[in-house]
């Protein structure tokens, strides 16, 4: 890369660094259609526009800029991206490093001359995190036909508020209840244009984990992402005086969701999979009460689906025995769940293969991402992974250096010039 798209890239990452930063922790809190994730998505459109890119906006707000729109061949566009929500006090680089990554690799093809036969579109998808409405990859499942608006609607976040109701607020779309079709969605639109379009995607992301680092590789390529789900535990008792009331009288919700996360820790260890408990919501939530429930988070992770089958069905079958010897009651809801996506061998091989020093290593990821449901969709998916020094993500301690980061956006201009030669 030349200094002037080295110095454009570092001016775009500039930009966002302070976007939704927390002066306390240092972590992000980039929650969609709140200001923060709303100020991000009017940073992305001024940057593809000052690139002459048209953008799209689908009825969920995801965006997608595109370089030589053609309406003539629509299901044979090449389209790369990612998102720029984040966790609850998440790192910089998950979802962001691939947009700015994305645009940065325009601008190289662009440096180097290069002219596109087949439409290129540069995608934002919104709610990757599934952090204010709990359902991860919102965006895309909806641009990509898997997810109904009459399902997306009812979707609400922990204050109560509906995602239509969210969607207003942000001044993305009127009222759920005015012009918008209960069956179709906002405007009549199905929301999955995007889907009918792209012939081949390419998403840019960090990784998530060591495997690069271990490597001695700046760039990987995903083979696969392990099948993975979320499940909502409401563990039921007697609210009651922390003082007064015998602990052999006790109905405590609490006691049961505790032998629960031990006993989903110690199976996952065993079997070399995935369970985390990382959210909790009690009631009434007091110190010196006896809570009446608890609702647990199940974020469950498995190198098959049977083996994500096996696990979830264990830690709920010991839960539910605990449940009866504890006088408590348990309800488990399987909020998402998404299968094991293998992505396009031959793609992967061809993103892969022929730089410098060899060929990058291709490798599978325990963690969601968009491209996981356009592949499910049936579209020629790969990814490309930017080695992560820390191994750490979902966190303030997320890293890339920035040298990693340009060897990214060579890789994906490379990648992107040879699909759309």
């Amino acid at each position: 890369m030349g200094s002037g798209m080295t110095d454009d890239f570092e001016r775009m990452w500039r930009d966002l660094e302070p976007l939704g930063r927390s002066a306390t922790s240092g972590g992000y809190f980039r929650q969609p259609f709140l200001p923060a994730e709303t100020e991000l998505r009017h940073w992305f459109t001024e940057q593809a526009h000052a690139r002459d890119l048209t953008v799209d906006v689908d009825d969920l707000g995801n965006l997608t800029a595109w370089w030589r729109r053609d309406h003539s061949s629509p299901e044979d566009a090449v389209v790369t991206g990612s998102h720029l929500d984040s966790v609850l006090d998440g790192g910089a680089y998950d979802g962001p490093l691939g947009v700015v990554s994305a645009l940065a690799a325009v601008d190289l093809l662009r440096s180097r001359g290069f002219r596109p036969t087949r439409p290129i579109g540069v995608s934002v998808f919104v709610e990757e995190e599934g952090s204010r409405f709990g359902l991860a990859c919102l965006g895309s499942r909806f641009a990509t036909g898997s997810l109904s608006w009459e399902a997306a609607r009812e979707l609400r976040d922990r204050d109560g508020i509906f995602l239509p109701d969210a969607l207003h607020a942000s001044g993305l779309h009127s009222h759920d209840n005015i012009g918008m079709d209960d069956e179709t969605g906002p405007a009549g639109d199905r929301g999955d244009e995007l889907r009918r379009r792209i012939g081949v995607f390419v998403e840019l992301h960090v990784e998530q984990g060591r495997d690069l680092v271990d490597r001695g590789s700046a760039i990987g390529v995903a083979s696969g992402i392990w099948p993975h789900g979320r499940y909502r535990f409401d563990f039921r008792g007697a609210a009651n005086h922390a003082g007064t009331t015998r602990m052999e009288d006790r109905a405590d919700p609490m006691l049961t969701y505790a032998m629960t996360a031990l006993a989903a820790n110690k199976r996952a260890r065993l079997a070399g999979q995935r369970a985390t408990f990382g959210r909790l919501d009690v009631a009434p939530n007091g110190t010196n009460a006896i809570p009446s429930r608890v609702t647990a988070w199940l974020d469950a992770r498995c190198s098959s689906d049977d083996a994500l089958l096996t696990l979830v069905e264990a830690i709920t079958d010991q839960a539910a025995s605990r449940a009866e010897r504890d006088g408590t009651s348990l309800e488990v809801t399987a909020e998402s769940v998404s299968g094991r996506v293998e992505f396009d061998a031959g793609l992967a091989a061809l993103v892969a293969a022929d730089h410098a020093g060899g060929d990058w290593p291709v490798i599978p990821t325990q963690a969601g991402h968009d491209a996981g449901i356009l592949s499910a969709a049936g579209i020629p998916t790969a990814m490309l992974f930017v080695r992560n020094p820390t191994g750490v993500s979902h966190s303030p301690a997320e890293f890339a250096s920035m040298p990693d980061c340009l060897v990214g956006v060579s890789a994906l201009a490379d990648t992107l010039e040879r699909l759309a030669r």
